[in-house]
């Protein structure tokens, strides 16, 4: 009786196909999964909106840290992180792909630009849905929400909304660095440590670079 019982159990796991995967729903808590699952697939259309929603964050917490909304109005400032920040996102995806290629190589891994373009984009899922909390706070604090230091007079519910926003922008940004040092980890064949240290070594070369151009962009095209 025994004996049949685990061949049954052998013959179902063969013949029942496995549960399909969601991206977008089980990255948040079985990334290695949904990432090894995905190495086989070219890129798609959801990296790309991916990429482009998290280049949109990127762009409108930098608007906030330069406080942007001292000068420029709230439909200025999410028009330019609609296009700029967008594709500043997507762009971003090849760059840093092109980054960790070198460096999973060089740490004795092996993966693909495809591959490493899932782990960014779907592992940034956390960031990119931080986006619809920027828009909505943007939206009821209006240019406050793009001042690094809010006004004294400032109404309480507003200073309450930022701080809220503030803290869970923060919360879901480390959630999209956990999930995509696991998805570099998976993908690498690194252990968790290692996967980590090859993350932060990339995000160094890439800030980097992002601050080389900007000088280059600066002295080449100098402010009147």
């Amino acid at each position: 009786m025994m004996l049949e019982s685990i061949r049954g159990i052998a013959y179902a796991a063969q013949v029942i196909p496995a549960e399909p995967i969601r991206p977008l729903q089980d990255v948040w808590l079985r990334p290695r999964r949904v990432f090894r699952e995905m190495a086989s697939r070219p890129v798609g259309h959801l990296d790309y909106l991916l990429g482009a929603g998290q280049g949109m964050v990127g762009w409108l917490a930098w608007s906030r840290a330069q406080n942007a909304g001292a000068t420029d109005t709230i439909a200025e400032i999410l028009g330019k992180g609609a296009v700029i920040g967008s594709i500043f996102g997507i762009a971003s995806l090849y760059v840093m792909a092109a980054i960790y290629v070198r460096l999973g190589n060089r740490a004795g891994g092996a993966a693909t630009r495809n591959q490493v373009i899932h782990v960014l984009a779907y592992g940034g899922v956390p960031v990119a849905v931080s986006l619809v909390i920027w828009v909505l706070t943007a939206l009821l604090a209006g240019e406050a929400a793009f001042v690094q230091v809010p006004r004294p007079d400032i109404e309480g519910f507003v200073a309450l909304l930022l701080r809220a926003q503030f803290v869970a922008y923060v919360l879901l940004m480390i959630w999209s660095v956990v999930l995509q040092v696991m998805g570099f980890s998976e993908i690498l064949g690194l252990l968790t440590r290692n996967a980590f240290g090859v993350w932060v070594l990339g995000q160094l070369i890439g800030l980097l670079g992002a601050l080389f151009l900007a000088v280059l962009i600066a002295l080449l095209l100098p402010t009147a």
